[in-house]
């Protein structure tokens, strides 16, 4: 079984726990932001399964753009670190 999208951000993450990944996507005609911190994901736009085996960004889903913080994320005062990542650059970092 391969890796898709998500799960390479969310491992991605547990590795840099310094960080927060706050990825814009689309997924089928709507909009959705994913907040990805120490391995686990959760959209800031709509529910979130409990079930941590079911994929907050799914295999269909297009990664509009990628910005990483540093954590802690504090809303009001964001720390970027880069912003507007396409997905081909993340991948070659």
């Amino acid at each position: 079984m391969s890796v898709n999208q998500g799960q390479q951000l969310e491992v991605y993450s547990s590795k840099h726990p310094q960080e927060v990944l706050l990825v814009k996507v689309k997924i089928g005609d709507e909009l959705d932001e994913v907040m990805i911190f120490k391995g686990f994901s959760s959209s800031l736009m709509r529910s979130t399964a409990f079930d941590p085996d079911v994929p907050v960004i799914p295999d269909h889903a297009e990664i509009i753009a990628i910005d990483r913080l540093t954590a802690p994320y504090k809303p009001m005062e964001p720390k970027y670190i880069q912003q507007g990542i396409t997905w081909e650059q993340f991948k070659g970092d």
